[in-house]
């Protein structure tokens, strides 16, 4: 199992967050020098690790495991709700009316 991304995903929320490295360290009670770690992907962090910085992102562990659990796709859907949540109506609207056109080519396709 490749669990090369968590660090990727890790290192995307906390930049969301505008958290620094040492800021993440200090809210998740491990060292600066280990989140870079886990963000280089040098190391998987452990399962306490794991769940004290989602926490200290204020983000659920699933989207920072969404491409290594099987429930992945599920999981990038809600996150993309959430994104597009946060649109205007019209963004919205426009996303939606891309995303249609896709699944129409894809059931043309089929």
């Amino acid at each position: 199992m490749d669990l090369s991304s968590i660090g990727g995903y890790i290192r995307q929320y906390r930049v969301a967050a505008n958290m620094s490295q040492d800021k993440l360290a200090e809210c998740s009670g491990v060292s600066s020098k280990h989140i870079g770690v886990l963000e280089r992907s040098e190391r998987s962090p452990s399962l306490e690790t794991l769940i004290r910085i989602a926490n200290a992102l204020n983000i659920s562990a699933d989207m920072l495991l969404c491409d290594v659990l099987e429930t992945e796709v599920g999981i990038k859907q809600t996150m993309l709700s959430k994104k597009i949540g946060n649109l205007s109506r019209e963004q919205q609207r426009d996303i939606i009316d891309v995303v249609d056109l896709l699944v129409q080519q894809q059931e043309n396709k089929g």
